[in-house]
């Protein structure tokens, strides 16, 4: 789990910007994912601003909600209204926390990002990105949605191991704790979200 994410944010964060790509998804995911290198890249930003940027690409750019209820599973149907709508605040700050809390000591390598594909059983583009380091390289496929004429980001796949699957499976040892009461997990999300805050900022 720890490795998985930690390809994740290496991929956000340590990447040579200087290509350039044709087609229009790709050029957006460039776009996206630049707004968070530029604000690391200038080390007298402060450490809240830093996160406040990547908590905003979070929010803005990855299908949050859709990702959330399906992490939630069977808990999310038995849930009120309002516990719903905080899991879902609690949940895209936890996402946030956890890229921002392992973008510390980065450095900067190459990449090759292909330009999309269709994946038209699921109606879903695939954007492959290659990162290359001293000890090899790695492989990543975004998978990204259009709806109402906007990308949003729906999932990460490395070596074949899906990041929405893995928060899944992470989430549900968390339920079963809990007796599968998402309002108790909302408090338990809520004091590790508050925490892992502080340590970020500071």
């Amino acid at each position: 789990m720890m490795k998985f994410i930690s390809i994740l944010v290496f991929l956000l964060i340590s990447i040579n910007i200087n290509n350039t790509y044709a087609d229009e998804p790709s050029a957006w995911l460039k776009k996206e994912i630049d707004k968070i290198l530029i604000s690391y890249q200038n080390s007298n930003l402060p450490n809240e601003n830093r996160f406040l940027m990547i908590e905003q690409t979070i929010n803005n750019n990855f299908a949050g909600a859709g990702i959330g209820k399906f992490v939630a599973g069977e808990s999310w149907k038995s849930a009120s209204k309002d516990t719903k709508e905080s899991y879902l605040i609690n949940f895209k700050r936890h996402l946030a926390l956890n890229i921002a809390s392992m973008m510390q000591g980065y450095s900067n390598q190459e990449y090759e990002l292909s330009e999309s594909k269709i994946d038209k059983k699921n109606k879903v583009i695939l954007i492959d990105m290659e990162i290359f380091s001293d000890t090899g390289s790695v492989v990543v496929t975004w998978r990204v949605k259009e709806s109402k004429g906007r990308y949003f980001v729906i999932d990460l796949i490395v070596a074949d191991i899906s990041l929405v699957v893995t928060k899944r499976s992470e989430f549900n040892s968390m339920l079963k704790n809990v007796n599968y009461n998402l309002s108790e997990l909302n408090e338990i999300l809520l004091n590790q979200n508050n925490e892992s805050y502080k340590k970020i900022i500071n």
